[in-house]
């Protein structure tokens, strides 16, 4: 990779590995982690409205370098994407991210893991709830992988299809 990015946008749906992504990447790239998750989660699973998660991403997009494991974007449109000069896409099959988010949220479930903010994800709401988010993600995958290339054409794009191509991005750097 002949310029390392600066700003970097990690989208993916729900156990695609974005956080751990994130995290390895800002690493190696020497600058800070935000995961919007972590922002928008308030305790009792309150969600930010858009004026207060825009008013907290703003200040940390406008910054020199960072990374951020998320976009949100049907509250704070292009916000996140437009600051970035790098954005990922964590395109990984099904059958690599779906057992992970199960696993995952099972375990956050079963042993009552602090998620984020105190919250508490349960084996109700995980597997029963119309709110879960195992179905929310199996549900979003089609549209996603429909919606994405277009919408993400405007941007400097690099789409991971695979661990491997996950491992051979992070080596480059």
């Amino acid at each position: 990779m002949a310029d390392r990015p600066k700003r970097v946008a990690v989208l993916g749906l729900a156990g695609t590995g974005k956080t751990r992504f994130g995290r390895a990447l800002s690493e190696r790239l020497g600058a800070p982690f935000v995961e919007l998750d972590a922002l928008h989660w308030r305790p009792g699973w309150v969600e930010a409205t858009a004026t207060e998660l825009r008013e907290l991403v703003e200040p940390l997009v406008a910054g020199e370098t960072w990374v951020v494991d998320g976009a949100y974007r049907r509250k704070i449109g292009d916000l996140v994407l437009a600051s970035a000069d790098l954005v990922v896409w964590l395109d990984l099959p099904v059958w690599v991210w779906f057992p992970r988010l199960l696993r995952r949220t099972l375990r956050r479930a079963i042993r009552r893991e602090e998620f984020l903010n105190g919250n508490r994800e349960t084996l109700r709401g995980a597997l029963w709830s119309r709110d879960s988010l195992l179905l929310y993600a199996l549900r979003s995958r089609a549209s996603v992988r429909r919606r994405y290339p277009t919408e993400l054409a405007a941007y400097n794009l690099v789409r991971l299809r695979s661990r491997s191509d996950v491992d051979r991005f992070l080596r480059a750097l």
